[in-house]
Formats: C-alpha cells, structure tokens, sequence
C-alpha cells in the first residue's frame, strides 16, 4: 500500500499541490501536516508511520517534506526500513524500495556520519583553543568565588532573610540551595568577608 505524507510550515500555506501529486502517484491515504519540517514530534507524521504495515511504502511530494536536515532524513528513514517500511520521494525520483534507491541512502548515510564527524572535531578543536586561551568550556557557574564569600558573610547575620540574600546576588532559591545545602544553619561560622553588600 502506498501511503502519503504531506506537510506546509504555516496554515496560510498550501499542501493542495502535494496531495494531487500523491493521489496521481496511487497513494491510498495521505496524512496531510502543518507543522515545521525541523520538529521531531509531527503528529500526523507519527500517525502515518503507526499506520504503516510491512511491505508498505511511504510517499512524499519533496525530501524536505519528510526532513530538513539529512541527519533527521536518514535517521527517519533507517527507523521506516527497520519495521519493513519502504520510502519514495516523487520530485527527487529517489525510491528506497529499490537497489538504486538503497544504495543513494548508504551514500547519504556515509554523508550523514561525515558531517557528524566534521562538527565533533571543530567542537573539540575550539575547546581546545579556548582551554589554551585559558577559557574553560561549558556554562559558567551561577556564583563566582567571590560571590560565595559574599553569601557566607550574609549568612553570619542572622537579621538577614534568605530571601534578600539571594535577590542580592540574582539567583534562585533552588541554585542558592545547591551550593549552600542547609542553609544558614549548616553554612554559619564562616570568616566574614567584607562586601559591597556588608552593612557596615
């Protein structure tokens, strides 16, 4: 059974043209889609591979109907021929059904890891860089080593709510709680440290 999908970013646009094209193309249903191509939570692209048995191949109007990526293409397609699920895109002639059409998947496949692998280096090479510039990656800690002072000296004074102390230092509870775990009771009688925030 052949099986269409069809798919417009936005609702002023149009799948009419897609579906006439399935229709002709001998499909016998068409799940038609609004959503953009880059989600990988598409309802209706979810319902059309629930829907799908063995041996039934699922046609498209344009491979950028089904992906927007050829990561998210490939890996689409790997999951449709793991349940025995054949794929066609009419504009690009592509039919994953047949030994043509396999072989143009490995060769984007291999592309596919290409690209991985390309990006997996340039990330490390600029860590690298960073590292060597003394920069270390990752997002920066929400309190600084100063900051901390600064809370442990607020905590001395019992006068001061937790409250004003962490919208002092423009932090949530729940990140002033991660590096002071018990609050006051387990972080008094540190050194005073004095502070811009100090009341004296």
């Amino acid at each position: 059974m052949l099986i269409g999908y069809a798919r417009v970013s936005t609702d002023d646009q149009d799948s009419a043209l897609q579906r006439d094209a399935l229709t002709e193309a001998g499909c016998e249903k068409i799940f038609d889609e609004t959503m953009s191509g880059a989600r990988a939570d598409r309802a209706e692209l979810k319902a059309a591979l629930d829907f799908a048995r063995k041996g039934d191949v699922l046609v498209v109007w344009k491979l950028d109907r089904l992906a927007r990526s050829l990561t998210q293409l490939i890996d689409t397609v790997e999951r449709m021929q793991g349940k025995g699920i054949g794929f066609r895109s009419l504009t690009e002639t592509i039919d994953a059904t047949s030994a043509g059409g396999r072989l143009i998947f490995h060769i984007f496949g291999a592309l596919a890891e290409f690209e991985r692998a390309i990006i997996r280096e340039r990330t490390r090479a600029g860590l690298r860089a960073a590292r060597e510039r003394g920069h270390v990656g990752g997002r920066p800690p929400a309190l600084s080593t100063h900051d901390k002072e600064i809370a442990r000296n607020l905590l001395g004074n019992p006068s001061i709510p937790i409250a004003d102390i962490v919208k002092r230092l423009n932090i949530s509870k729940q990140t002033f709680y991660r590096y002071f775990p018990g609050g006051r009771s387990a972080n008094t009688g540190q050194p005073i440290v004095r502070s811009r925030f100090s009341t004296s």
